[in-house]
């Protein structure tokens, strides 16, 4: 077999969740974190298709779990974004640079904050040090995501909640120099607020 059949062989069975065939194409030398078109590994391809034993093989095989695609994602990045919990708690013993941006310059947690992901957000809180004051590139931290692009709900104050009790400057302002508490209070979440003026805000 030639190296690209073998690498389009291993990157396919990543797609498929066909650990026998990875372990086979590893065993015959295959570069572990070559990429497609899109500049997917297949340890990304296989963290999108939830195939989580050919994640762990691929982890422990010693893939780059950082390497992004071209639309920025890796393995940690999709668990943020897709509320893969299990993904997540496989990736981190790897130790993910939690600095790694998304596509709008967000770490991790910023869109897992933003999408009510309520029990990402905790596990990284928990058990990261990810830097929950990150501003992306529209001036947001995670914190004013969670009130600005939600419908404030229980899950949006639980979010909001997490991230104050760790460390999330209530005082951080969006680009127009808006406060969280004052655009929680432009869209009428008075839950979000209380829990803002309890955090010094």
């Amino acid at each position: 077999m030639s190296q690209k059949e073998l690498m389009s062989e291993f990157l396919f069975a990543a797609e498929k969740g066909d650990a026998d065939t990875l372990k086979n194409c590893l065993a015959e030398g295959v570069d572990i974190n070559t990429t497609n078109r899109q500049g997917r590994t297949a340890i990304t391809i296989a963290s999108l298709n939830k195939h989580y034993s050919c994640v762990e093989l691929l982890i422990s095989a010693g893939a780059d779990i950082d390497k992004q695609d071209q639309t920025c994602f890796n393995p940690f990045l999709l668990s943020c974004l897709n509320n893969d919990l299990t993904l997540l708690r496989l990736v981190l013993p790897a130790n993910p640079d939690l600095e790694r941006l998304t596509r709008f310059g967000g770490v991790g947690i910023t869109p897992a904050s933003e999408k009510g992901h309520v029990e990402i957000v905790r596990e990284l809180l928990l058990r990261t040090d990810i830097n929950v004051n990150h501003t992306n590139f529209v001036g947001w931290t995670p914190l004013l995501e969670a009130i600005v692009l939600n419908d404030g709900g229980a899950r949006q104050q639980e979010i909001v909640k997490l991230l104050l009790e760790h460390g999330a400057n209530p005082h951080m302002t969006d680009k127009y120099g808006k406060s969280p508490l004052t655009l929680a209070r432009e869209k009428g979440y008075q839950e979000i607020a209380e829990l803002l003026i309890a955090a010094g805000a």
